[in-house]
């Protein structure tokens, strides 16, 4: 196709291959397969200098755009174009209110043409809306196996944590689990199935009281004294979090892996580094409040 627009801006097969930096043999022969893959006459060889015809000509606009197209392919997808319109990101619920804010708070002050749309669920849902296409990233748990079509980054490592209310004088974890009332995170989400294989691992019976998906919730119920809770201890905190008690279990060893899933064959690679990076950001500042917005929107 370069060629064959190279024939028409410069007028002959030999000026072209002086152009393209080819014989006027390899030119004639170029010409020669373009007629016969696509089955068309491109050129009017009755006169001495071969010319276009009108489908020769036709072709060579069409020729542009493709040539033009393919140009821009990696330069669009790596550049700052892949940089600009929507993105569709998928978020668990425990990270709608400090890392997802913060991040995204970040992106639009550096891209003022990227807008982020966000679609809460749980890790497993929103996984299988990356793998269909729906969503372009998502901030999920780690699930046990991930799927191979699939690419996953680190972002933090979220220690599951007792939660307490502060009225109660007991600190022993065990103890509070054995005897208070117990409010489940659900069992849909994978954080949940953690806990609940824990739970059993360690032979520890709980009261379950209620089964519950949201953080900001959990924490309510458990302010209200209404039972205690296991959970992760969110990576970017909030300014405003609940006064509660905030005991560790398992000696630091029961965590859960958040993360940035995406397609392996994702059309842009470059906001997806973006998107990680701010994410990584926003778990080194920590916590959620004007000051640190400010700050991340500034770095």
């Amino acid at each position: 196709m370069r060629t064959l627009v190279a024939v028409h801006e410069h007028g002959t097969f030999s000026a072209a291959a002086e152009a393209v930096y080819m014989t006027h043999a390899a030119v004639s022969q170029q010409m020669k397969a373009l007629e016969a893959e696509w089955g068309i006459k491109i050129f009017d060889r009755s006169r001495r200098t071969p010319e276009l015809t009108p489908m020769g000509r036709a072709l060579v606009a069409r020729a542009r755009d493709v040539i033009a197209a393919y140009d821009g392919l990696v330069p669009g997808i790596l550049g700052e174009d892949s940089l600009r319109g929507t993105v569709r990101l998928g978020a668990v619920p425990t990270t709608l209110t400090g890392l997802v804010p913060l991040t995204i708070s970040s992106l639009k002050h550096s891209f003022h043409g990227l807008m982020v749309s966000v679609t809460p669920g749980l890790t497993n849902t929103l996984l299988h809306q990356v793998e269909r296409g729906a969503l372009d990233a998502a901030i999920t748990s780690r699930p046990e196996v991930l799927p191979r079509n699939l690419a996953w980054l680190d972002v933090a490592e979220e220690p599951l944590e007792l939660l307490v209310s502060p009225n109660i004088e007991s600190d022993d974890p065990i103890e509070l689990l054995r005897t208070q009332s117990f409010i489940r995170f659900s069992r849909h989400a994978v954080v949940g199935e953690k806990i609940e294989r824990w739970l059993q691992e360690t032979g520890i019976e709980v009261k379950e009281s209620m089964e519950l998906e949201s953080l900001e919730a959990i924490s309510s119920m458990v302010l209200a004294n209404l039972g205690v809770s296991i959970v992760p201890r969110p990576c970017v905190r909030h300014m405003l979090s609940h006064p509660l008690k905030h005991l560790p279990l398992d000696r630091g060893n029961l965590y859960r892996t958040i993360g940035l899933a995406s397609r392996n064959d994702n059309l842009r690679p470059r906001a997806i580094r973006e998107i990680h990076q701010r994410l990584l950001d926003a778990v080194a500042l920590g916590v959620f409040n004007p000051l640190t917005l400010k700050q991340a929107s500034e770095g």
